[in-house]
């Protein structure tokens, strides 16, 4: 185990989810980043993997000695367990695993483990208190329930894919796996509500457990803001605009005379004022037909225009540095590169230092979000498959005699 920020001689620092239990059945995004956050906030994570490779995530992307660099930063603090969930004996050693959990995250395609034998109505006679979080693509009901989704679907089905894009061009997606890092966030926050219920209710052992039921395609669907009244109420589709927001005006992307792209948002009523002062039309702050959303709205084309005629007359910084000392929110659009030299960053400390199995160290985001009293923190970066088999299934009540027979009989 690699640890990364903090000293041996330093006191870890209490983590609000110290003591809970997780167990992961679940590959690639969605699931994994869900128990991610939880470990990062002290839960006990421990991923169930398959011994033929494990997660594929370990070799997606990126790979330093033969390991995705997205791994090491995904499975930080979870423990690895390799079960052969098609042998019964490791189905057995999960129920012990399971009997003992506050909460099951898994990302299968519905029906997966009732085939192993795991329904809803085997893990309450198991644990009445467990919490299933299950993200799939369509849900746990319903006529695609079956169907596989991974998160481009999610974004497609659920709105986001129709509106991303210009016009004039088919939609695209956004650069991440959004959908599956937002249905991931759901399924924490519904973690979170599930285990105040069951605490409420008696608490581990006695409390009432229940299903936190996340559909990728329903995540995404619940990030798009007020689309469906607009079209219930006014027949209103809303379609890709670019990066304009029509309504909110203005606020676009803009190109400065050395090719740099600026973000300016001057939608507020007093920016706007700010902003036409700061580019030398005064007139245009004083206009009466401008001085409220709406007014600049039905003039969009005209603003863009000039907001774009200026910005491309300056160079990039001389841009920030007007419209910065104008209180007008603006920003170049970042990079990697960019974001990881950026004097805010650093001074927020929104980065650590890890350090891979060979001693090298490397950047990754920290754990999110910045708690005062009880931070979250980084123990151990991914581990390495299986390689915390033994120490889980002993934890259990197994012997060593014991392991080397579910690993000699094919169960490990």
């Amino acid at each position: 185990m690699s640890a990364a920020t903090s000293t041996d001689a330093e006191r870890p620092q209490a983590r609000p989810l110290d003591g809970l239990k997780v167990v992961e059945l679940g590959t690639l995004i969605a699931g994994p980043f869900a128990s991610r956050i939880l470990a990062e906030f002290g839960a006990e994570v421990i991923k169930v993997e398959a011994p033929d490779g494990g997660d594929p995530l370990r070799k997606w992307r990126l790979l330093y000695e033969g390991t995705s660099l997205w791994w090491f930063v995904q499975a930080r603090n979870k423990k690895s367990v390799t079960l052969n969930l098609k042998h019964p004996d490791a189905i057995g050693a999960l129920k012990k695993l399971l009997a003992g959990a506050d909460v099951l995250v898994e990302n299968f395609r519905p029906g997966v483990l009732d085939k192993l034998g795991l329904s809803e109505a085997v893990l309450k006679d198991i644990n009445p208190s467990l919490v299933i979080v299950r993200l799939s693509g369509f849900g746990q009901t319903g006529p695609m329930a079956q169907q596989p989704g991974f998160g481009a679907i999610g974004e497609s089905m659920g709105g986001l894919r129709y509106i991303t894009g210009f016009p004039d061009r088919p939609p695209v997606k956004v650069g991440i796996s959004i959908g599956d890092s937002i249905a991931a966030l759901w399924g924490v926050i519904g973690a979170l509500m599930a285990l105040r219920h069951r605490d409420a209710t008696g608490g581990r052992g006695a409390g009432q457990g229940q299903t936190v039921d996340v559909a990728l395609y329903e995540a995404v669907f619940a990030m798009m803001e007020s689309m469906l009244p607009e079209f219930d109420v006014f027949g209103f589709i809303r379609g890709r605009t670019g990066n304009i927001m029509p309504g909110i005006t203005p606020s676009n992307t803009h190109t400065a005379r050395d090719g740099r792209h600026i973000i300016v948002g001057g939608n507020g009523d007093a920016i706007f004022r700010r902003l036409t002062t700061a580019i030398g039309r005064p007139d245009l702050a004083a206009d009466p037909s401008l001085a409220d959303n709406a007014g600049r709205d039905a003039r969009r084309d005209e603003i863009y225009a000039l907001i774009d005629a200026w910005v491309a007359a300056h160079d990039g910084d001389e841009v920030l540095r007007v419209l910065g000392e104008a209180d007008v929110p603006v920003s170049r659009v970042y990079s990697i590169e960019d974001i990881a030299a950026d004097p805010q960053y650093l001074a927020r400390a929104v980065f650590e230092t890890a350090r891979l199995p060979d001693g090298r160290t490397f950047k990754a985001p920290a754990p999110m979000p910045r708690l005062s009293e009880t931070p979250g923190r980084t123990d151990w970066i991914g581990p390495a498959l299986g390689e915390h088999t033994d120490e889980v299934l002993k934890g259990l009540g197994y012997r060593a005699q014991d392991i080397a027979a579910l690993r000699a009989g094919g169960a490990l």
